[in-house]
């Protein structure tokens, strides 16, 4: 995975007044911090955050943060948190993580499927249990994606996360062995629906409840 460069500048304000001013010059308020290191305050032109997402590939984007302040220094970071706006889904503010290159890191990488299941083509339906899986590796290493063979699964077959092959310096930090997708009978779904429904619709209900963006800085 390549780095991706990204301009920030030093902002030395906080609150909501100078927040809305930062978007109103189509800017984002974002902070940098990592172990042992002092958090940074800094903005970001939107346009600029959102090309560099669309460069990366995968779950994670691997930075280069270009910082300017009179004087310009580089980071290495990764995005630890995007707050987007509930409904319209700007985005309102970005954590950046400072990263060390040379120590490894957990990031979440995206499950993608290879091959056409012989259970799926008697009828089953592959479900995907975790679409992401979290992986430590070193950022360099942070693969686009981890591959799943489904060719030979057929109806009620599952693949568990110890039976994924990864690179050697690759490792899943998970100490159980869950289900990461599986083949099931269409009847097995249909029985399953009035719980999944009930489940949504109780977070639905949940979410509803605590409804109120919350924002640091505006």
């Amino acid at each position: 995975m390549e780095l991706i460069e990204l301009k920030t500048n030093i902002r030395t304000s906080v609150g909501n007044s100078q927040a809305r001013a930062l978007r109103r010059k189509k800017q984002i308020p974002a902070v940098l911090y990592g172990p042992g290191k002092k958090t940074v305050l800094l903005s970001v032109y939107l346009s600029e955050l959102e090309r560099a997402l669309k460069k990366s590939k995968g779950g994670q984007a691997l930075l280069n943060l270009v910082v300017q302040n009179g004087k310009t220094y580089t980071k290495p970071a990764i995005i630890k948190e995007l707050q987007t706006h509930p409904v319209e889904r700007d985005i309102l503010h970005v954590d950046f993580y400072e990263i060390d290159m040379n120590r490894k890191i957990k990031v979440k990488v995206p499950v993608v499927t290879k091959g056409k299941s012989k259970g799926v083509e008697l009828g089953g339906i592959l479900q995907i249990i975790r679409r992401e899986l979290e992986v430590l590796c070193l950022p360099l290493e942070i693969p686009e994606s981890i591959e799943v063979d489904i060719s030979d699964l057929d109806v009620g077959d599952s693949v568990h996360v110890k039976s994924i092959t990864l690179k050697d310096n690759i490792e899943i930090p998970a100490d159980v062995d869950f289900t990461v997708l599986t083949i099931v009978s269409p009847k097995a779904v249909e029985e399953a629906v009035p719980e999944e429904v009930e489940e949504e619709e109780a977070e639905a209900e949940e979410a509803a409840a605590e409804k109120e963006v919350s924002e640091t800085e505006g």
